[in-house]
């Protein structure tokens, strides 16, 4: 097995024990996502995938982020009178302003990144690797505020991945993103159902 092959292995691992953390809210999905998204650098890099290698590069540095934001403890941004135990979930929604704000940079990041891999790199699949990353880039920050809309960002990003680590033949990536699409639906439900929604200010 090549040093490639190994690490990409070594992903699908950490990046499945990632997202069944991120579904619970375990603030060590940040450690672990700090792992993968090292190891993915590399792997993205030799397969010529530059946007999503930046954005693991960007993943790396927000996952330092992460950690500090949930390590805020959960009773500093509950009200008063939805105190709970350590483990409960909670989240907040979009408002129309943060939607509109989020859209217009998801745009703006998906337009740029095109603009350099179409005109400054050998990447084969320049649009749907800017638009994967793009969305990438803004679901993660999302995640970092318990913005539980961000879920529907990695379904429409997990489905797309799919077919481009298709094309590039990375086949264990593949099947971790199908997996991923799969569990971004069960994340989303598990958030709606078991957690409580914190005010809009709180986080």
């Amino acid at each position: 097995m090549s040093t490639v092959n190994f690490f990409e292995y070594f992903g699908v691992i950490t990046g499945l024990l990632y997202l069944i953390l991120e579904i619970k809210q375990h603030r060590a999905m940040w450690i672990v996502g700090f792992l993968t998204s090292l190891v993915y650098v590399f792997v993205f890099f030799f397969s010529k995938i530059y946007a999503d290698m930046g954005l693991n590069i960007y993943y790396v540095a927000i996952s330092i982020y992460g950690f500090l934001q949930w390590s805020r403890k959960k009773k500093e941004v509950l009200p008063e009178e939805n105190k709970t135990p350590s483990e409960r979930i909670i989240y907040r929604h979009l408002t129309f302003p943060l939607a509109a704000a989020i859209g217009g940079s998801l745009l703006v990041v998906f337009f740029i990144l095109w603009y350099i891999l179409n005109n400054f790199t050998d990447s084969p699949i320049p649009i749907g690797d800017a638009f994967t990353t793009a969305i990438g880039i803004i679901a993660t920050w999302m995640l970092a505020r318990r913005i539980i809309e961000h879920w529907i960002f990695w379904i429409v990003a997990n489905i797309i991945s799919v077919y481009l680590y298709y094309l590039r033949g990375l086949y264990p990536t593949m099947f971790l993103y199908i997996c991923y699409a799969l569990l971004a639906i069960a994340g989303w439900y598990t958030w709606k159902k078991k957690g409580i929604r914190t005010n809009e200010d709180a986080l």
